[in-house]
């Protein structure tokens, strides 16, 4: 078993923070866990990405190749799109639908989901309305990992595990919140 994911957003949307929560999940399956991570700037508004492959098996490199990955998981849409040619022909995206303007010349939003679908498997999230419906705050990276647990080859009760142990220092108000985040994105289809 192996999954080779790319997840990007921009900074301060919870990328990293999905990344820690699919690494501790695989490591408690005793799998193996290689990551990469890129940050465009620091502040929130910068580029982020990372690549992150889990296996049962050793891995050798802790980049994807070209044509390679097996899910894309994007907080951001456009920012799905500049990561489409890593994506294998039969991978995923799993992304926000919601664009995160940051630049003057941001593409428009129908011929960038446009350019999404035309991949054929794509699952295009309204997380903005999703985390208002069900006052989920700032869970919204919770939502996502929930939408994208079918593809990742860990069982979702480890998934969720792994959220209580990540944010068990936030408190137990923060960890059901995002428990709740989780299954609705699972319950997304």
């Amino acid at each position: 078993m192996k999954t080779d994911i790319i997840l990007s957003g921009v900074g301060g949307q919870g990328i990293l923070s999905i990344a820690t929560i699919i690494g501790q999940a695989a490591l408690s399956q005793q799998w193996y866990i290689k990551q990469a991570e890129v940050h465009g700037m620091s502040q929130r508004g910068g580029d982020v990405q990372s690549n992150l492959r889990i296996s049962s098996q050793p891995i050798a490199s802790d980049l994807i190749a070209m044509g390679a990955a097996d899910v894309i998981i994007s907080m951001e849409p456009m920012e799905a799109l500049r990561y489409l040619p890593y994506l294998s022909k039969e991978g995923w995206i799993i992304t926000s639908s919601n664009p995160f303007v940051n630049i003057p010349n941001y593409p428009d939003t129908e011929a960038l989901l446009d350019a999404l679908k035309a991949h054929g498997h794509v699952k295009l999230i309204d997380l903005d309305a999703l985390t208002k419906e069900h006052n989920l705050g700032r869970a919204a990276n919770m939502v996502l990992l929930g939408a994208t647990a079918e593809f990742l080859g860990l069982p979702f009760e480890t998934l969720a595990d792994s959220v209580r142990t990540v944010f068990e220092s936030k408190g137990e108000a923060v960890v059901n919140l995002n428990i709740k985040a989780l299954e609705i994105g699972r319950a997304f289809k």
